[in-house]
């Protein structure tokens, strides 16, 4: 990919996510594109979105289960930002014509208590950096026309996030009950009453705190840390869910509580 190439790919993508019309993979036309260039475009994209006066309130970390890894062909996870625009809260309606092919994921999501910036992030010294956990749901979607996503069509467009909905309610770390162990926090997910899956924390690279570290990590290559306040969220403990008007989900996390969010037109 030439110099002059990311900004102009992180246009096309922009202008997607303006207009909701999506477009063709980059991957199409060059097959070659890889991880770094994806990040490349990534980076331009965000540019022109702090531009329009957006903020960056933290992280989100995708494709940290095995299956996710194998379907996109790659070893390790991604990441993108989570802008302030695209936060909602419990029992929120999300409208449905703010998106363009919109999916919904439970997931942990932990709030920072201090400053953590690799390289050398240990999952101890991660978890201590950490003020809690939350309840959390990701709305999945993707500027690239029919999900025809390859690495790098995905990492350029933030890691395909589309908005994240948060609990009010952060349970730290430890209390008197004890360390929670983010590993064993079971989840039920749930549409219009009806079951639709099941999870646990440890399905996010066997245990969600080792997203934070490896996210710290990541981020310190290029000088960039964690900072207190910001959110990172951990990856899907399930199968993403396509969005329909009138839905009503709901996801229940033993120890965190449940999240609810209904679908609008």
């Amino acid at each position: 990919m030439t110099v002059s190439d990311a900004p102009a790919l992180a246009r096309a993508l922009y202008d997607a996510r303006r207009t909701r019309v999506p477009i063709a993979p980059f991957t199409d036309a060059d097959p070659t594109l890889g991880m770094a260039d994806g990040y490349a475009v990534q980076q331009e994209l965000i540019k022109l979105l702090l531009a329009d006066g957006d903020t960056i309130i933290g992280r989100k970390v995708g494709l940290t289960s095995k299956p996710m890894q194998k379907m996109v062909g790659v070893d390790s996870p991604d990441h993108g930002p989570v802008l302030a625009s695209t936060v909602y809260r419990d029992g929120d309606t999300i409208p449905l014509g703010e998106f363009i092919a919109p999916k919904v994921e439970a997931e942990i999501v932990f709030v920072m208590r201090e400053r953590l910036q690799g390289p050398g992030v240990t999952v101890t010294q991660a978890s201590a950096a950490i003020a809690g956990a939350v309840a959390g749901m990701e709305i999945v979607d993707s500027r690239i026309a029919d999900w025809r996503i390859k690495l790098a069509d995905t990492v350029a467009d933030l890691a395909s996030n589309g908005a994240l909905a948060l609990s009010s309610r952060v349970v730290p770390l430890s209390g008197i009950d004890g360390v929670l162990d983010t590993r064993l926090i079971g989840m039920t997910f749930t549409r219009n009453g009806e079951l639709v899956d099941t999870g646990a924390g440890a399905a996010a690279l066997g245990d969600p705190i080792a997203v934070v570290a490896w996210l710290a990590n990541v981020l310190g290559e290029n000088g960039v840390a964690l900072e207190p306040g910001q959110v990172v969220m951990t990856g899907a403990l399930h199968a993403a869910v396509p969005l329909t008007p009138g839905d009503v989900f709901r996801a229940e996390f033993d120890r965190l509580g449940p999240i609810t969010i209904r679908v609008g037109a």
